[in-house]
């Protein structure tokens, strides 16, 4: 198994995901246990001293002027713990929890949060047993860190809380009992740089960067594939044209698209058509899908320097000298998250449009809601009722939650990011955006064979072949729920867009841009 070593590797967002699946073991090298033991080390000298500094021997947020005795600092750690875990709502998934310990072994190998190795360890042994703590979706504010959620992340370090084994929910303490194991001692300041940082907001960011290249790379084919069935032009997908107005994604979308459609008997079958021009959710896919493929990029690189990042605070740069300052503040990330929501639900707003325009009927061969008996038949008709009520309530959640701040603990917190809600309405959208484009595969693969027997490219067979092996071409009003579903887990799964890449990149600007908008 491929070895990631905390704390001293970059870690990206593929890695993250890979550890999270168990592809990818991280380890801490001998060199960062060192640095890890050593930061620890001036926690001790700190409060051997007596000197005052926050977190370490006073209260937290407006109880910061009140000092602590020495010998009950373990005691105010584990109570930040036990009062700060006061989340709400639904559990977040396994694998955000789970990405979220991940995240935080990687900051706090840093070396410059004090912790003691032991701790570490003890949470590096949650990740490799996949005893998962549960961990509330609503509480966070995205400031001060994510203090709720992370409060109960770790709560089962000192026997509290709930944790998650093979999908069932146990009391923490029975666990460790079972694993012949018990809660640990918290050090000076661990409970803090527990529960301080950003790695709630960065989990949902992670897991979104993978999530929305997915949609993205469908997006493109699924819009491929409704050119072809509407005889939509390629002219549109030139790189004459694009190297004129050159942003990086418009690009990459317009040679990917080309790529897709060049060589195709079908494009052929009406070159000289009496058509000027397509509608723009045709003619303008470089333009509103590469602009949405300019915000991941925004996301992905924002997010490779923040899970890359210490967050936490204060920060322990040595025994003379610690910092207390804002590094636990998600603005940095909240602000991407929500460029992406919106990024995400334009996706979909734009495949809503090309569903209306396949019911038209406005296409040579191509029935009015695609199907030849309407009438007696609705056709494809109410497919398109879905994707609107779909995109609209996309646009809702589009309102950007880093525009709002409420002020927290007593003043103390006045600016807050609220990152966590951008986070979480991202995930939301995106999902939203799957089953947008599941029907727009649908109303596609339906167009595309009224042109038989002409044929496209070899990618577009292939790609049309497999949706044919899950989705049965109809003529017939019948309950669709199970082709639905079947598009739905298709588009999800990522095979089509495994079938494009194996018939090739045709365009050589592809090929340039691929790395930076197809990999993550």
């Amino acid at each position: 198994m491929k070895k990631f070593l905390y704390g001293s590797e970059h870690l990206t967002c593929s890695i993250a995901l890979a550890i999270a699946k168990g592809e990818v073991q991280g380890e801490i090298s001998p060199a960062v246990k060192a640095s890890i033991e050593q930061s620890a080390s001036c926690v001790r000298q700190i409060v051997e001293r007596g000197e005052t500094v926050y977190g370490i021997n006073t209260g937290f947020g407006p109880l910061c002027t009140t000092l602590i005795d020495a010998n009950q600092t373990q005691l105010l750690q584990e109570n930040i713990l036990k009062s700060h875990a006061v989340g709400v709502g639904e559990p977040i998934t396994n694998d955000l929890a789970k990405l979220m310990l991940i995240l935080k072994v990687h900051a706090l190998a840093k070396g410059f949060s004090g912790v003691q190795y032991s701790t570490i360890a003890r949470i590096i042994w949650h990740i490799e047993q996949d005893i998962i703590p549960v961990v509330p979706k609503q509480g966070s504010v995205g400031a001060s860190g994510d203090l709720a959620p992370l409060s109960h992340l770790f709560l089962p370090l000192i026997g509290l809380g709930k944790v998650n084994v093979n999908g069932e929910i146990y009391a923490t303490d029975r666990i460790l009992k079972e694993q012949g194991l018990k809660p640990i001692q918290l050090g000076a300041k661990e409970g803090l740089a527990l529960i301080n940082g950003t790695q709630f907001m960065a989990a949902h960011g992670v897991k979104a960067v993978s999530e929305l290249n997915r949609v993205l790379q469908n997006a493109d084919l699924i819009a491929a594939l409704m050119i072809e069935g509407l005889n939509g032009s390629i002219k549109p997908f030139l790189s004459e044209l694009h190297q004129l107005r050159p942003h990086s994604g418009n690009r990459h979308v317009a040679a990917n698209i080309y790529g897709l459609l060049n060589g195709s008997a079908i494009l052929e079958s009406h070159k000289n058509c009496s058509r000027v021009q397509d509608p723009y959710s045709l003619r303008c896919i470089p333009q509103v899908h590469g602009a949405s493929r300019n915000a991941w990029l925004h996301l992905k690189e924002t997010m490779e320097i923040e899970i890359n990042s210490v967050t936490d605070n204060p920060v322990i740069i040595n025994d003379q000298l610690t910092i207390s300052g804002g590094s636990f503040h998600g603005q940095s990330i909240a602000l991407p998250l929500d460029y992406a929501t919106l990024a995400a639900s334009e996706i979909g707003n734009i495949a809503d449009r090309r569903v209306y325009l396949s019911l038209e009927g406005q296409t040579n061969g191509v029935p009015k809601l695609l199907m030849k008996s309407t009438g007696l038949h609705s056709g494809f008709m109410i497919l398109q009722y879905s994707t609107a009520a779909i995109a609209s309530e996309n646009k809702g959640l589009c309102f950007p939650a880093s525009a709002d701040s409420i002020p927290t603990s007593l003043g103390q917190e006045d600016h807050v990011s609220m990152g966590s809600i951008s986070g979480r309405k991202l995930l939301q959208v995106i999902d939203n955006v799957d089953k947008i484009l599941s029907i727009e595969l649908l109303c596609a693969a339906q167009a595309k064979d009224y042109h038989q027997p002409l044929r496209s490219t070899a990618a577009l067979e292939a790609i049309h072949e497999r949706i044919r092996q899950s989705i049965p071409h109809i003529e017939s009003d019948q309950p669709m729920e199970e082709l639905l579903t079947n598009a739905l887990a298709l588009v999800k799964s990522g095979e089509l867009i495994a079938l494009r890449h194996q018939h090739g990149l045709k365009d050589d600007l592809n090929h340039a841009l691929i790395a930076r908008f197809d990999t993550f």
